[in-house]
């Protein structure tokens, strides 16, 4: 008897990594679509993807982690001036994060 198991291809499309940077461009939107990026990109299997989608999902996964800590850290912050500073400078460091890693996948370039 043979068996038919088919060893586990790593997928070499790159949708699902444009579509997790499409949602994290819209984190203006009360953070929802960041959110929903960060929950798909955590049940991403490694094993099946391509090497250079995993480098894209890991470098989406922390950029999310960071930006929702720094506002957290913003909303503990009693001075206001210095709470509106971190969310700009965290909005400003997140938007050059999904730049920078959308222009390398259309690269086809890790990040």
């Amino acid at each position: 008897m043979h068996s038919t198991t088919s060893p586990s291809v790593a997928i070499d499309d790159h949708s699902l990594g444009h579509l997790l940077y499409a949602m994290m461009a819209a984190f203006p939107l009360l953070l929802l679509p960041p959110l929903l990026g960060l929950l798909i990109n955590v049940t991403q299997k490694r094993d099946h993807m391509s090497p250079l989608l995993y480098s894209h999902i890991r470098w989406q996964r922390w950029s999310i982690v960071t930006m929702l800590s720094i506002i957290i850290l913003a909303t503990m912050v009693t001075q206001v001036w210095i709470a509106i500073c971190l969310v700009i400078l965290g909005a400003l460091w997140f938007c050059h994060r999904i730049i920078k890693g959308w222009l390398q996948l259309l690269d086809g370039q890790t990040i």
